[in-house]
């Protein structure tokens, strides 16, 4: 699970519950159903008005990629791998990597290496898995702009919550306590559209695009160690080259064993 995910929705609630009561303000105000039926109901609705049913039915799939810890393996790991792989085809053959497909989870990984092994064009190899990763970061970016839209939509909506309730506070000005009651019970909705707004839908949207850059830079790395293994790099060659997507202070363990 993605615990900062997770820590950041309750520390932001905290953050917002604990600074009413400081301020004195009743959390009984919050309990207000048209407020939030303005800015849930209301958000939902702009996005179904923004974009097609089948793009706003990857909802569910965000928000279980937003609460899913990374499952891409380590980068040192990987460069262990094609060094392996390496020695393997130096020594039987490039035929011999038939046999690690099978042990190979990651679909694209699978991908390179079988077209490898099947003696296909390093430039249709490197054409193929270059056009996927471009399509698979298209997908990516469409699914993302989904919650940077509702981000942008939740605050203006907490505005046009706040009018409505003004409205219907000044509809009756015979009784002031009452009306001092209805004028901050107008303002539920703007705190709900600003709070779901900047503390859910953007870095949401934010949290989904830091994922997938780190998703396409592992695959990138796939991509430099497939062909360099179909050019016949030596393992020695293969992990100087690889060892330039992992970070200066994650090289100790491969320096050491190198």
């Amino acid at each position: 699970m993605e615990k900062s995910t997770a820590i950041g929705i309750v520390a932001g609630l905290v953050s917002v519950f604990v600074g009413m009561i400081i301020k004195g303000a009743p959390l009984s105000s919050m309990a207000n159903p048209a407020a939030f039926l303005i800015i849930i109901g209301g958000t939902f609705s702009c996005l179904l008005n923004a974009f097609p049913m089948d793009t706003v039915k990857k909802l569910p799939t965000l928000f279980k990629i937003l609460f899913r810890a990374e499952n891409s393996g380590s980068k040192v790991e990987m460069v262990k791998l094609f060094v392996e792989l390496s020695q393997l085809a130096r020594r039987e053959g490039i035929l011999a990597l038939e046999g690690k497909v099978q042990e190979i989870e990651d679909p694209f990984f699978k991908n390179g290496l079988s077209m490898v092994i099947d003696g296909m064009d390093p430039d249709f190899v490197s054409d193929v898995l270059d056009a996927e990763l471009a399509v698979m970061e298209e997908r990516h970016a469409e699914a993302r702009s989904i919650l940077t839209q509702a981000g942008t939509y939740a605050p203006t909506l907490g505005v046009l919550g706040a009018v409505v309730g003004l409205i219907a506070a000044l509809a009756d000005l015979s009784d002031v306590n009452k009306l001092g009651h209805a004028i901050s019970a107008a303002f539920i909705a703007t705190i709900l559209g600003i709070f779901t707004g900047y503390v859910i839908w953007l870095p949401f949207a934010n949290k989904l695009k830091v994922k997938s850059a780190n998703e396409i830079a592992h695959k990138r790395m796939i991509i430099e160690g497939i062909l360099s293994l179909q050019a016949g790099d030596s393992p020695t060659a293969i992990q100087a080259k690889l060892t330039t997507f992992i970070p200066q202070s994650e090289r100790g363990e491969l320096l050491e064993e190198g």
